[in-house]
């Protein structure tokens, strides 16, 4: 949703807003018994997380899937175009946004994950994993994003609050068809409840804060090995914006890690000799830099960039799968009467490890195979997508509607002699936004 922020120019046909100041902003070892069986149940844990979800950096979603920014490749940091990718993003930028506004958006991701192994992977009292090579049969999954702001000028504080429920990362596999796989079938959704301020504290300088709870719904790996798991986690973000010149805005924000502990996440042998196994997973710390500029063709164009590094190195399970990764987003915003044109390219580095080792959180699982099926499970390889989107103001009076669309080019990976995959995505999706009092 285009929400009217306060770089909105009225003589483009956008309602008029007041500023409060001028533009803002991833042979094996039998030393330790279950070893292998958890190894093999942890990366389809981690599977969930992504391959549904197949323009995720990782397995985070970030602002990709939002109804303006993502249009633009999800570029939002200096100046978001909706109020949900502020709340998800740099919470200093929701400063920007005037009066009461209230979003409500979704999403489809549809993503073609194949993948091929070519050798054995034994366990300890369960079937092996055999030779396959076969897609994922897992649709393709919905995703839901509301957000509404209140600015405190009644209050005389030069702030702004916001709410939300935001989906960050998910998806779902399905290899049940193929009995080589050992009935490997998996889910897993995370979904986010920030409460988010930015403030004003010069003309050029906002700051603000977030913090949000996150709540994790995770289904076993293997039939009638465990069932569905929940947990809760914080996060927090802090963020800064700055006006550089009339025209350019800089922002910035660090976002904390997000642990999740899963109590019994995984039954190995079930029944009289079964072994309970907690798991515990982290979302990254994420820093980024974003600048946005409206100077060209008077200020009707916005040119935005945004650089993330995900810190995947010091992230629970996911240390073992993924090495630190840049994403460099590029996103832009003609506007022309009532309509936003918008166009987007991201460059995302391949996050897999290289060098895994033998160890995947605390479990040791001797040599790299397995770990190596883990990283193909996990394989969010593809390194350009594209996006476009269009935004109409005022579609009712009072209501500005958003679309968008995206791909990520089709990528193959080999890891190690044994595995390789192939991965394909798209996504579609729309939202609404409401403005109140502005």
């Amino acid at each position: 949703m285009a929400v009217l922020s306060r770089h909105c120019c009225a003589k483009d046909g956008a309602a008029p807003t007041v500023p409060r100041r001028e533009a803002k902003m991833f042979k094996p070892s039998c030393s330790k018994r279950c070893g292998i069986e958890l190894l093999v149940a942890v990366a389809a844990l981690a599977t969930a997380a992504s391959s549904s979800y197949a323009q995720t950096f990782g397995v985070e979603l970030h602002n990709t899937l939002m109804p303006a920014a993502g249009g633009m490749g999800g570029v939002s940091i200096a100046r978001p175009q909706d109020v949900t990718s502020a709340l998800n993003g740099n919470p200093a930028t929701l400063s920007q946004f005037h009066g009461t506004q209230f979003v409500f958006s979704g999403a489809w991701a549809e993503p073609t994950f194949n993948m091929a192994q070519s050798s054995n992977l034994p366990t300890v009292g369960t079937p092996q994993v055999e030779p396959f090579a076969a897609k994922s049969t897992a649709p393709g999954t919905p995703v839901g994003n509301i957000g509404v702001t209140q600015d405190l000028d009644a209050l005389g504080l030069p702030a702004t609050f916001g709410v939300g429920f935001v989906t960050t990362s998910g998806g779902f596999v399905d290899f049940r068809q193929v009995p080589a796989s050992n009935g490997t079938n998996t889910g897993m959704t995370i979904f986010s409840l920030p409460m988010a301020v930015g403030v004003d504290v010069t003309d050029n300088l906002s700051l603000g804060a977030s913090l949000a709870m996150g709540i994790a719904f995770y289904d076993g790996p293997f039939v009638g090995a465990s069932g569905m798991t929940a947990d809760y986690a914080l996060r927090g973000t802090v963020g800064a914006n700055y006006n550089l010149t009339d025209a350019t805005t800089l922002g910035a924000y660090y976002q904390t890690r997000q642990s999740f502990h899963f109590d019994n996440g995984l039954v190995i042998n079930p029944g009289p000799g079964q072994t309970n196994i907690d798991i515990d997973m982290d979302m990254p710390q994420n820093i980024g830099l974003g600048v946005a500029n409206n100077r060209l063709l008077d200020g009707r164009l916005l040119l935005a960039a945004d650089v993330l590094y995900k810190l995947w190195d010091e992230a629970d399970l996911y240390s073992a799968i993924y090495d630190n990764q840049w994403v460099v987003q590029l996103g832009s915003q003609y506007s022309v009467g009532r309509y936003r044109l918008r166009a987007g390219y991201v460059w995302a580095e391949n996050p897999i490890d290289q060098s895994p080792g033998t160890t995947i959180g605390s479990v040791p699982v001797g040599e790299l195979p397995l770990a190596r099926y883990t990283q193909g499970l996990l394989a969010i390889t593809s390194q350009h997508r594209i996006s476009a989107g269009v935004g109409v103001v005022d579609v009712l009076p009072g209501v500005d509607l958003d679309m968008m669309a995206g791909g990520m080019f089709r990528d193959a990976e080999q890891l190690g002699p044994y595995t390789q995959t192939s991965i394909v995505s798209y996504w579609v999706g729309a939202g609404l936004t409401w403005r109140f009092n502005q």
